[in-house]
């Protein structure tokens, strides 16, 4: 456990970059204070001579100078005061030979001075003092790192709120964004939730390597990312993704309005830029709102079909590669959105766009398979509980994937909750009944039903008579029985094609 601790210290320390400076005319102390300290995690540069020592910190940054109090030419506090004269925050430990040598108390006080400690062989009291040294420094550098953010984010105010157009608006957040966060790379995209269904729009702006044009953009923003990115607008959390993190936008009625990505280095300014993005957020709504939505096409590229179009492109893409995955399954989410729209056409209450749904929601509904192992998915035996536990996942991954972008929200639904059952035993949420949406329960029983009457690695496909005697048997307990009655008429009375 000792040595778990140090380890973890000693990382911790090296990841925050502690710089120390030592100056002391004893060559030998030096190199003494340059093993233990480095030892410890910490960086350290060691001088003999006042002059370069004084010359260094000028031009590099330093946490900590440990100072000799008595140096030969001159006095450890002169050496204090010329410090201070150019900078003020040099946190400054002196070392004493002998204790009745130890400097007076108002020279301390005076040059601000944080510590004085004997020197000794044993070096157990110094590496407390620079211990505790390390934690004040880190704590005062949190603290200016939040006054600092905090002061950009209130400067950021007064135009962020301006009646602005849109692009001008979005870019300015990101601009401001880079300056909290010391970033390089980030883009927002946005979506006109004030708009009705049938309008709405998705806007997007990047800088740094995402500053492209739209169909660059479709090519980097992977399928992990597509993830993420829903996962931060489903569950409205600050997701970390690799070397950046995904931000959910929310208005004042905490719907999703977009999400903002920033690449990062440093995590610790996260609670920073959830502010931010709060405001952010109420500002981009408050462009909406007030329909200053006066881009020019070009200046935008058309940013909401491209978007759409390669976006659906992609998914398509990645829907055939979960399919191509296995000689058994190839054609079959195209089948299940063939079974689920005929299925529709029986209820009367249905309107096309319902229709339209069901097909997209069949052709993308295994989408999150795509982050599933193949020996998972191309197992020719029984799966073992952890591996069916990971199967399991495919429709939230697949219903993330999706809600990246808000034009697929109606579609969500279908794909998250497609392996509910009635009595409430499916998954991932144990819905029962009218818990799980009507379109969800039609896709249960299409996919079934192709999945039943195709050859699989680890059984030979149904008859038609054996896979209908199988949907009945699940009729009421994993299926809807009206869904049920419906496609079994249709299946008997050959009114369905089967592939």
């Amino acid at each position: 456990m000792r040595l778990a601790t140090l380890k973890k210290n000693e990382a911790e320390i090296h990841e925050n970059n502690f710089k120390i400076i030592g100056l002391d005319d004893e060559a030998g102390v030096i190199k003494t204070l340059k093993v233990i300290l480095e030892r410890s995690g910490y960086e350290f540069k060691g001088y003999t001579n006042h002059t370069e020592a004084i010359e260094e910190l000028k031009k590099s940054h330093f946490d900590l100078l440990i100072l000799d109090y008595l140096l030969d030419n001159i006095n450890g506090s002169q050496v204090v005061e010329i410090i201070r004269s150019f900078n003020k925050e040099l946190y400054i430990l002196l070392l004493t030979g002998h204790s009745e040598c130890a400097p007076p108390l108002e020279t301390l006080e005076k040059n601000e001075i944080q510590g004085y400690c004997a020197k000794s062989d044993d070096s157990s009291q110094l590496m407390l003092l620079i211990k505790s040294a390390y934690k004040s420094i880190a704590m005062m550098n949190e603290i200016k790192m939040t006054r600092n953010g905090l002061s950009n984010i209130l400067k950021a105010a007064p135009q962020l709120f301006q009646l602005q157009p849109i692009d001008v608006i979005l870019e300015y957040i990101l601009l401001n964004l880079l300056e909290i966060v010391e970033s390089k790379d980030a883009f927002i995209l946005a979506d006109n939730i004030v708009k009705e269904d049938s309008e709405k729009e998705t806007y997007y702006r990047g800088v740094g390597k995402f500053n492209t044009d739209i169909n660059t953009f479709t090519t980097m923003f992977s399928p992990l990312h597509m993830m993420y990115a829903g996962t931060a607008r489903m569950q409205h959390k600050t997701v970390s993704y690799e070397s950046g993190v995904f931000f959910p936008l929310l208005n004042d009625r905490q719907e999703s309005i977009g999400v903002i990505y920033v690449e990062l280095d440093d995590h610790k300014k996260l609670d920073i830029l959830e502010i931010y993005a709060n405001q952010a957020a109420s500002s981009i709504n408050n462009a909406f709102l007030h329909s200053l939505l006066s881009i020019k096409n070009n200046e935008l590229n058309k940013t909401y079909e491209i978007i759409k179009t390669r976006y659906e492109e992609t998914i398509d893409t990645l829907r055939l590669a979960v399919d191509a995955k296995d000689e058994y399954t190839r054609g079959h989410s195209d089948r299940v959105a063939k079974y689920s729209v005929q299925i529709g056409k029986c209820f009367s209450q249905l309107k096309e766009n319902d229709l339209a749904l069901l097909n997209v929601g069949g052709t993308f509904h295994d989408i999150g398979k795509i982050g599933t192992a193949d020996d998972i998915l191309l197992s020719d035996r029984k799966l073992n509980d952890l591996e069916y536990q990971e199967i399991k996942k495919h429709p939230l991954n697949g219903a993330k994937i999706l809600s990246a972008l808000s034009m697929f929200n109606e579609i969500v639904p279908l794909v998250m909750y497609h392996h509910e059952r009635i009595d409430g035993k499916g998954y991932p949420n144990g819905l029962k009944g009218d818990e799980i949406p009507f379109l969800a329960r039609i896709l249960s029983v299409a996919d079934a039903f192709d999945a039943m009457t195709t050859n699989r690695v680890y059984r030979q496909k149904l008859s038609l008579e054996d896979a209908i005697a199988q949907l009945e048997k699940g009729s009421g307990t994993q299926f809807d029985t009206v869904i049920v009655e419906k496609f079994a008429q249709l299946l008997k009375s050959k009114e369905i094609e089967i592939d």
